[in-house]
């Protein structure tokens, strides 16, 4: 947002409700609102006559074996990360632990809908227990609960408000197989009551290019047909919205679009200090879009997806093969491979132990290669073997590095498998506390601001409810983020940054005035950033580094930098 729309804002305070969220969608949107329809009730609970228990057993199980089939032919018809959301929903459907769970419900008296109902929410206080992502997938469970439901009462499944006309959707949450068939011709803007920036919502929102607000509590007041304003840069929701700033938002937007159309190439400042532009790949679905973007490259090539949803490891030649894939996919170009980031929100049962009471401070990252060493060198070795038949530059950085002794054994695995470029990954405060040590053991740096801020506000980065102290405009984080930049700079290391921070185009002057070299996003957000680094000198980007540094909170921070930046623009 621009400073104008800092007055937009002030006017619809004054004249119109207000109601916050956590944005997670560049742009606005404005329209009618259509709320989800509300899920079909239980019907009376019946007693099931035991010679009618195998037949109501059938019923159920019918149903969510229904259910399945659905979100699978939701999948194919999708593709990409939507196909992959929908499908791992449709393994939790058809998971046999819950079939035979209904089944002991069935057996015990219950008729299948409230047996379906029993089972999930069992399950859905066991999710919630387990904290972190297993929570944030309550809401796959509950659509499930819902549709599985509808299916053994013979209704239709759970959908999308058709109005016949444009509308920006509001809803408690949305499950992925509502989301991912989200026609954005037809859905304007998504505001939801519940959710996170790392929710099925926020990942497809973004995938679609929907702005966006989740976490908005005050949504729930929302009617049908009430006109809003959705703000996705900002996290706002304006009710009953002034035409004029209607008007404003819409052309600023369409400002942007041009400011980032007119800029091209390598990333500069307008005095010509170069920021290099990378994008953030993970998995290969997303292959074609990154390797097409204007980009040097990639800053975060995340190889987890070839790890999920598996009972083994992938050997080293189906690494070995996707490594390629994607290498080639960029000649000439930069790609920062991660090493396995498993544990903690990403467990898998070959390498997560179950006892861990709590994982996100657990074995996780780099330190997984210390129960089972061979998992980290059969991917270094995939790695290299794929990086001898490719024209891409490739560096490797590890995960969850925290003191400069693991910096400097991953950067001997990585000499001995012969990679050249050995990096770490500055995503807890020990890290960025030391960085400079941790510089002086290897070729680069990385942050990891989502982490970084998880640890260092003692948030859980999944949590909706402590979104505040996630806001990457937080000075205490932006403070580490210097530490670590100016250590780099110190040690003549370049110093990235691929977390979320790296895609907010006025956050990026930011990072670019602390010292960062390097940025790393989604392909869609690399114009703006380009386009707005080339609208300020270096000059400027310390100026508004410093006016962060000094705000008392993430809201202060953002406000002072929004205000100075359109003034040097101006001037």
């Amino acid at each position: 947002m621009t400073a104008g729309t800092t007055t937009s804002v002030a006017r619809a305070n004054a004249a119109t409700g207000v109601i916050d969220g956590i944005g997670v969608g560049g742009g606005s949107a404005s329209g009618p609102v259509a709320r989800m329809a509300q899920p079909s009730v239980l019907p009376p609970p019946r007693t099931v006559d035991p010679a009618d228990v195998p037949a109501e057993a059938a019923a159920a199980r019918a149903a969510l074996a229904r259910v399945a089939a659905d979100l699978e032919e939701r999948a194919a018809a999708v593709g990409g990360d939507a196909a992959q959301v929908l499908s791992a929903q449709a393994m939790m459907a058809a998971d046999p632990t819950l079939a035979d769970q209904v089944g002991e419900l069935v057996a015990g008296g219950a008729d299948a809908a409230h047996a379906l109902d029993r089972a999930f929410r069992a399950f859905r206080a066991s999710l919630e227990a387990a904290g972190g992502y297993f929570a944030e997938r309550v809401a796959d469970l509950d659509d499930l609960r819902h549709r599985s439901v509808a299916a053994v009462q013979g209704l239709a499944m759970p959908g999308l408000p058709a109005p016949g006309h444009p509308y920006v959707l509001v809803a408690d949450d949305l499950a992925p197989a509502d989301t991912a068939l989200l026609d954005p011709a037809e859905v304007l803007a998504l505001v939801t009551e519940r959710g996170g920036p790392t929710s099925h919502t926020a990942i497809l929102a973004k995938i679609l290019g929907l702005p966006a607000v989740v976490g908005c509590a005050a949504a729930a007041a929302l009617t049908d047909g009430t006109p809003v304003l959705v703000d996705g840069a900002s996290g706002t929701v304006v009710t009953d919205p002034d035409p004029a700033i209607v008007a404003e938002a819409a052309a600023r937007d369409e400002r942007r679009r041009q400011a980032a159309a007119r800029v091209s190439g390598p990333g500069r400042t307008a005095d010509g200090h170069a920021v290099k532009l990378l994008v953030n790949l993970g998995a290969l679905q997303e292959l074609n879009a990154a390797a097409a973007a204007d980009s040097e490259g990639v800053g975060l090539f995340r190889t987890e997806f070839l790890y999920l949803d598996r009972e083994q490891a992938p050997t080293a030649e189906e690494q070995t093969d996707a490594y390629r894939t994607v290498f080639n996919g960029f000649p000439g170009r930069r790609v920062v491979v991660r090493t396995l980031d498993a544990g903690a929100d990403k467990p898998l049962p070959f390498v997560t132990a179950d006892d861990e009471q709590n994982p996100a401070l657990g074995v996780r990252g780099l330190r997984t290669s210390r129960r089972d060493p061979e998992l980290l060198e059969t991917q270094l070795a995939a790695i290299a073997e794929a990086a001898q038949h490719t024209e891409a530059d490739v560096w490797v950085m590890a995960p969850m590095v925290s003191v400069p002794g693991e910096a400097a054994g991953f950067t001997a695995r990585v000499r001995a498998h012969g990679l050249r470029t050995a990096g770490a990954m500055v995503e807890v405060p020990a890290a960025a506390l030391r960085a400079k040590d941790l510089a002086r053991q290897c070729d680069f740096l990385s942050i990891g601001t989502n982490d970084l801020a998880q640890y260092a506000f003692a948030a859980d980065r999944t949590l909706g409810t402590l979104a505040e102290f996630l806001d990457p405009w937080q000075p205490a984080l932006l403070e580490l983020v210097r530490t670590a930049a100016v250590a780099g700079a110190a040690c003549d290391r370049p110093v990235g940054v691929c977390g979320e921070a790296a895609a907010d185009p006025l956050l990026a002057l930011v990072l670019v005035g602390l010292g960062v070299s390097s940025l790393s996003a989604a392909p869609s957000c690399l114009g703006d950033v380009r386009a707005t680094l080339a609208a300020h000198t270096l000059d400027d980007c310390r100026r508004l580094a410093g006016l962060a540094l000094a705000a008392p909170d993430a809201t202060a921070a953002r406000a002072a930098v929004r205000k100075a930046a359109a003034q040097e623009v101006l001037a």
